[in-house]
């Protein structure tokens, strides 16, 4: 399967977020793309508060992705906002084309002074989705450091797990990332395709995007595929999924995990 790496550098409009979408859909379907990924908050940025740029899974700007994904004939997902019954919104995935799945961020990011859950509501529930014979799952930046999700998304037969980010920058940060990365591909047996906001440019005016770039694919057995840069930047790329079955067949690590009391 074809696979796009849609890594850009959302702002807090979301109309001008959708004609970067568009953009880079456009390249990608050029290189034969199937599948087009792109990152956390690609509706909006973090940089403006979640409940003003929230809207439904079936409102404007979904529906334009969706528009666009049909015009295409190509499957997007990315990542928007999305409203509750209460103040707090939904940190969601849409997918859209040739499946449609939705999918509400798990884990929220309460740490290191910071507190996700002042403006987003978690999501309830593990979603997988198929797409061209094969099986994917879906996380959602901060869900990257909980292995059980990984490997129930696996257990429910992903042999790829998307993961889009905003991926705050900081110390250790990049390592942080590539080794959380690599780690759930190999814990899961499963492609991690993981798609980060770019780095935005320095600023002391006010609140910026959230992003390192970086966006990585890595294998079943833990063997990065691509490692972008930290700009804004398409990459297309080719991955075998029949090979995770082979994978798992030689290292069982599904089968062998014992619950513990």
């Amino acid at each position: 399967m074809r696979i796009a790496l849609g890594q850009l550098l959302s702002t807090i409009d979301p109309a001008t977020n959708l004609e970067l979408v568009a953009a880079m859909v456009e390249r990608a379907v050029a290189a034969n793309a199937e599948l087009v990924v792109f990152p956390e908050a690609t509706m909006c940025s973090f940089a403006r508060p979640r409940a003003e740029a929230a809207e439904p899974f079936d409102g404007p700007w979904a529906s334009a992705v969706r528009e666009l994904a049909a015009d295409n004939g190509v499957t997007i997902v990315a990542g928007m906002f999305t409203p509750t019954d209460g103040p707090q919104v939904h940190n969601t995935l849409l997918v859209t084309g040739g499946a449609e799945a939705r999918y509400d961020k798990l884990h929220l990011f309460d740490a290191l002074g910071y507190a996700e859950s002042r403006q987003i509501k978690a999501g309830e529930v593990a979603v997988t989705f198929d797409l061209g014979g094969h099986r994917f799952g879906l996380a959602t930046c901060y869900d990257v450091r909980f292995p059980h999700l990984f490997t129930h998304l696996a257990a429910a037969g992903a042999e790829a797990i998307l993961l889009p980010a905003s991926w705050a920058d900081g110390a250790d940060k990049l390592h942080q990332w590539r080794t959380l990365v690599t780690a759930r591909a190999m814990d899961a047996t499963a492609y991690v395709i993981a798609v980060d906001q770019a780095k935005p440019p320095a600023s002391g005016d006010g609140p910026v995007p959230t992003g390192i770039g970086h966006s990585l694919v890595v294998g079943p057995t833990g063997n990065v595929w691509v490692e972008l840069s930290s700009n804004p930047e398409l990459s297309v790329l080719e991955i075998d999924l029949t090979q995770v079955a082979g994978v798992r067949e030689r290292l069982p690590i599904l089968q062998h995990a014992r619950p513990l009391s």
